[in-house]
């Protein structure tokens, strides 16, 4: 739901700032005064396209505050481009308009945006009913996706939509080992000959980290032989046939000679600590000694050779050992894959008319939802525009099965069907699709008579933001009331704004704004107001009859007084 718009510097509006409440909010105001405008605000701050030629000296601003309660899809989009949630879900969209370049630039919650996230999110917030907004139902894609809301078949769709896109792929795998078979046969020798000599070498992880190392013990065993020898002499010269005493024996000769009646009990501590210090110098020693299979110079030739064949490997399937043995399972999948053998294409052929079988089942349970929802909006609209000043215009929903053969070429991602909305304005003018056949004001209120059949259908449109614009265009009399009235009825379930000049209309809303021209230090400029209960009766008066006599007010008042749903 909009909550706030605020507005700095568009058309004739040089600040405004506007609170919307729920319910039905009518815009009023007379002709030229700057309605337009908010419209534009609103587009912008969705994404639209801004024209330059509406460009000022000044920068323009628009910001909009959204409540985004229960909007899972809107929060997981923001996130996905890194924005977070605003702690009270509500939702801040602005958007700039440089005054030197006319470039504009997008804002979600503070952080800059493409304007396509802006586009995404808002088609989740607001809709606009407007001469050049609503032509958008026109395509297939959107009659289908307004159709398939009322159907409530997500379920058929999202299984169908799995069936499809591997569908897809076993067609697109038959058709390559058909079609290229000799290359796939080259691959195929290719990737069995690589396995073959990974497999012959037999490489384990980090095989050749240890060779190495291997390899560089026995080169430095000269120096690895000399080194433990003076080391294992100097701690225990038992070890060695050198005459100097090592350290155990030194230790020995300070245990014997502490060790001498009278002075051992005086020294008993530290004769234990002696004692613990030799067998652990001792325990060292014996430790001191070098593998034989490391001073074995005979082994380098096999580990040269070895290493040769791992630095093979490295050098045509990874960097190390480990991508080598990946690169080889992965390979080894490829291999079955890429199967050409007349048994593994009869067996995909077989798995691909099963999967094609249950695609076309699935897509006549969507075509079947379709044309239930079809008739069922169809009679709902055309009994909403018999109370929208178009009693003798109708409206039906055309769900036409492509002709096939049980081939895949009838199908595409979403089903069967060609989906088409048709609008025929008076008896015998032949049914038309809907872009092409209505004008305005009638396509603005068969919109609403969609949104009404839809609102009765689910409640999709508890989050919905609906704007409508021209809705009220060759309306009067009783049709106005009754305009009024189906608005209003939308409104108990979303957030509705029309921009309106039929005073009947705007009696139905619960807040009402009026979009006013004022002199300013010789200048005019817009200005946006919330009526008030008195304020609102002057304004009725106004839109009557361009006074506020007392016949118009009285008149005004009786209006907002019958002016209810209850």
């Amino acid at each position: 739901m909009l909550e706030e718009l605020e507005i700095k510097n568009l058309g004739p509006i040089e600040q405004a700032h506007v609170q919307f409440s729920s319910g039905m909010i009518a815009i009023t105001g007379e002709t030229g005064a700057g309605k337009s405008m908010l419209l534009n605000a609103m587009r912008l701050i969705l994404g639209m396209n801004y024209s330059s030629s509406s460009q000022t000296d000044k920068e323009i601003w628009v910001q909009g505050i959204f409540s985004a309660q229960n909007q899972p899809i809107i929060s997981e989009l923001i996130q996905n481009a890194g924005i977070e949630n605003d702690e009270d879900d509500e939702l801040f969209l602005t958007r700039t308009i440089s005054a030197s370049s006319g470039r504009s630039r997008a804002v979600i919650n503070g952080k800059s945006a493409p304007r396509s996230l802006m586009q995404d999110v808002a088609q989740h917030l607001v809709t606009i009913h407007g001469q050049a907004d609503q032509l958008r139902i026109a395509s297939a894609t959107k009659q289908r996706e307004f159709l398939d809301s009322i159907a409530d078949n997500a379920q058929i769709r999202q299984e169908y939509t799995q069936v499809w896109e591997r569908l897809q792929h076993l067609a697109d795998t038959i058709d390559n080992l058909e079609n290229n078979q000799a290359q796939t046969r080259e691959r195929i020798v290719y990737l069995r000959e690589s396995v073959e000599r990974i497999a012959s070498v037999d490489p384990h992880p980090q095989e050749d980290e240890q060779l190495k190392a291997k390899r560089s013990r026995i080169e430095n065993a000269a120096n690895i032989v000399q080194a433990v020898s003076v080391a294992a002499g100097s701690l225990d010269s038992s070890t060695t046939d050198s005459d100097m005493p090592g350290v155990v024996q030194l230790l020995n000769n300070a245990i014997d000679a502490l060790s001498v009646r009278g002075v051992s009990d005086t020294f008993a501590s530290s004769v234990e600590r002696l004692e613990s210090a030799r067998e652990e110098i001792s325990d060292v020693a014996f430790n001191l000694r070098v593998d034989d299979e490391d001073l074995d110079v005979n082994a380098l030739d096999d580990i040269n050779s070895r290493l040769h064949d791992l630095q093979e490997l490295t050098k045509r399937f990874g960097t190390t050992i480990q991508d080598v043995l990946d690169w080889k399972e992965k390979a080894e999948f490829e291999i079955e894959d890429l199967d050409y053998s007349p048994e593994k294409i009869a067996k995909l052929q077989h798995e691909y008319d099963e999967t094609l079988q249950h695609a076309y089942q699935l897509a006549q349970s969507l075509h079947e939802s379709r044309e239930v929802a079809a008739q069922e909006i169809s009679s709902t609209v055309n009994a909403e525009l018999a109370n929208l000043a178009m009693p003798d215009a109708s409206f039906s929903i055309h769900v036409q099965e492509r002709q096939h053969d049980n081939s895949i070429q009838a199908l595409d991602r979403f089903g069967v069907d060609n989906i088409e909305f048709m609008f025929t304005p008076f008896p015998n003018s032949g049914a038309m699709p809907m872009g092409k056949s209505a004008s305005g004001g009638e396509l603005s209120r068969l919109m609403l008579a969609l949104e009404l059949a839809a609102a009765a259908k689910n409640s999709k449109q508890n989050n919905t933001t609906f704007i409508f614009d021209e809705v009220d265009a060759g309306v009067g009399g009783k049709a106005a009331v009754e305009l009024g009235a189906r608005l209003a009825k939308l409104a108990q379930q979303s957030q509705v704004i029309v921009v309106t000049h039929l005073p009947q209309v705007a009696a139905f809303a619960n807040t009402q704004l009026v979009v006013q021209k004022q002199s300013h230090n010789n200048t005019i400029q817009t200005k946006v107001h919330q009526l008030n209960e008195q304020e609102r009766v002057h304004e009725i008066a106004r839109m009557l009859d361009g006074s506020e006599s007392q016949t118009s007010l009285k008149h005004a008042q009786q209006l907002l007084t019958e002016s209810s749903l209850t």
